[in-house]
């Protein structure tokens, strides 16, 4: 038995599917682990398989290379005296289990299952895995430790089993992914726990982008008495020491580093940085390619990929057509030369005259409308897929949740691209990102400081530029409006006689709820990009294409 403990937290990026990969990261850590004389690694959830490997676990061979892959691992730590708790998945007689593998001298010292299984927002675990039954605390160097697998500690009654059966200190593995407040839910919910049960809990996250989920990291323990005893980095990896002492009441943190959590303001962007960088990256891609075409969401897209890449990284082009202003010529220029990335200009002219001038049999000297102003959108995202197959930059698009909420928006056009930052930030958000980037230079980015948006983009009001004169307003209420309306929809679910009682007209909010609900086939075919709240589209959201539901809560 020991009264002393020195535990290492592996705040980690894996890859799902990269199983040899992610075992190399492992590999490291175990290794700065025996450096540092620690007593326990802590890797976080299903690791070796990356979080979450979906319909990859129904692949067999998926299942049996990664058991060999544990094997291999629990092998390794052999000439060690450091004891790995390994998260990973385990299949026996039961099923297929979400599981954690303690491994010390190269032996499986204790195997613990997952108990609850996430069934609702973005992991459905239950399709996949069998639920392992209240588990019991692990011995490890003489000490009684309680492993709950992330949404053990979301239900009472797994924690207060572990402690029951005399557990002095736990350790969560989890894979949470960010959005808004969730650092703040996560640390309420452990505060409680410490408090309720009297045993410290440290808490470890993955870091990283995987598909449209952002992994934020942010790994932290509380002990009773509400003391943060340390706070790991936000969106990026990390590798957490703490030091621990048994005392006449329990174990107590005698080191351990705290650091700042980046601002609610900073967050959002630090999560789309991220979220791209590791969506290009992990996906075989090293640049990216993007139409800047003067208004605030392409230039807000452009600063993200300069932070997450760098400016020699991205690639902006203005596709120009009769009816672009001057002054969208102007801010593009001058927003490209602020970034420091490359800024190619291609006219749209000659290609979209001589496709009205080819369609016009058809068209039958019908008057002009919505047909010809997407023509102009579809040769713009023709013209940027060019460029992305040429030269190998995965194309960005720049639609927000506003836009993407009521289909304002032209599929097989500006909907082109391979990534869209800003998927999941309604346009008044947008606006708010841009100014607070102006003024502020985001850690872990490598983009320039200053004002890097010009004013004069986020002064203007927003337009398609798709005919005469055109304002976003034409076809749609203010955005701080429509905003309220859709947010009061989409993430609140209120009824349309609720949203009504915000102080909306009800004609108004039946039309927006109408372009919502025919909107989403655009939607099902939309680029991924980061899950910055509760409610994204398609991943936070799933609504039928066909839907003939009528809120009737407003005549």
């Amino acid at each position: 038995m020991t009264d002393q403990l020195r535990i290492a937290l592996a705040q980690l990026n894996p890859k799902v599917g990269d199983l040899e990969g992610n075992l190399a990261l492992a590999l490291q850590a175990l290794s700065d682990a025996a450096a540092a004389n620690a007593d326990i690694l802590l890797l976080s959830e299903l690791f070796l398989t990356g979080y979450f490997p979906d319909d990859l676990l129904f692949k067999s061979q998926f299942v049996a290379d990664a058991m060999h892959a544990a094997r291999a691992l629990v092998a390794e730590t052999r000439n060690s005296d450091v004891v790995l708790i390994l998260p990973t998945i385990w299949q026996d007689q039961t099923g297929l289990h979400n599981a954690v593998v303690v491994a010390e001298r190269g032996e499986i010292l204790a195997l613990r299952l997952k108990r609850e299984l996430p069934n609702t927002d973005v992991f459905f675990e239950k399709r996949y895995f069998a639920p392992g039954p209240l588990p019991m605390p692990v011995t490890i160097k003489g000490v009684s430790v309680g492993i709950p697998i992330c949404e053990d500690i979301w239900h009472p009654w797994v924690c207060e089993h572990l402690v029951r059966e005399g557990a002095e200190i736990l350790l969560c593995p989890n894979g949470s992914p960010y959005w808004t407040d969730k650092q703040h839910i996560r640390k309420e919910l452990v505060r409680k726990h410490a408090t309720d049960h009297g045993v410290p809990l440290l808490y470890l996250n993955q870091v990283g982008g995987q598909d449209e989920l952002v992994f934020d990291g942010a790994s932290f323990a509380i002990e009773p008495g509400d003391r943060l005893v340390i706070q790991g980095k936000s969106f990026e990896s990390d590798f957490i020491l703490s030091d621990w002492q048994r005392g006449d009441d329990g174990w107590t943190c005698t080191e351990g580093r705290v650091e700042t959590l980046p601002s609610t303001d900073e967050a959002p962007w630090r999560a789309a940085v991220l979220g791209l960088r590791d969506y290009v990256h992990k996906n075989g891609f090293e640049h990216v390619v993007l139409g800047l075409s003067g208004g605030i969401d392409s230039a807000v897209v452009a600063a993200i990929a300069v932070d997450a890449f760098g400016p020699e990284k991205v690639h902006c082009i203005m596709l120009p057509y009769r009816y672009t202003s001057e002054d969208s010529l102007r801010d593009a220029k001058d927003c490209a030369a602020r970034l420091g990335v490359r800024y190619d200009v291609v006219a749209i002219g000659d290609p979209v005259d001589g496709a009205l001038r080819e369609l016009q049999p058809i068209f039958n000297n019908r008057p002009p409308d919505l047909a010809e102003e997407n023509i102009q959108s579809r040769m713009r995202g023709t013209i940027l897929m060019a460029v992305s197959n040429k030269l190998g930059s995965m194309l960005l698009t720049t639609g927000n949740k506003s836009e993407m909420g009521v289909g304002y928006a032209t599929i097989y056009g500006d909907m082109n691209g391979g990534y869209n930052p800003l998927k999941d930030m309604f346009k008044m958000d947008v606006y708010a990102l841009a100014d607070w980037r102006n003024k502020h230079m985001p850690g872990d980015c490598l983009g320039p400081g200053g004002e890097v948006i010009p004013q004069s983009i986020i002064d203007k009001a927003p337009s398609a530029e798709l005919r005469p004169d055109q304002k976003d307003q034409d076809s749609l209420p203010p955005y701080p409006v429509l905003d309220d309306i859709l947010r009061s929809i989409v993430e609140n679910e209120m009824s349309l006689g609720q949203v009504v009682e915000r102080g909306h007209e009800p004609a108004l909010v039946k039309r927006i709820e109408r372009l919502l609900n025919i909107a989403e086939h655009k939607r099902r075919q939309s680029a991924p990009g980061p899950k910055l709240t509760p409610r994204a589209f398609g991943l936070g959201r799933k609504y039928p294409i066909t839907n003939g539901y009528k809120d009737q809560t407003v005549g």
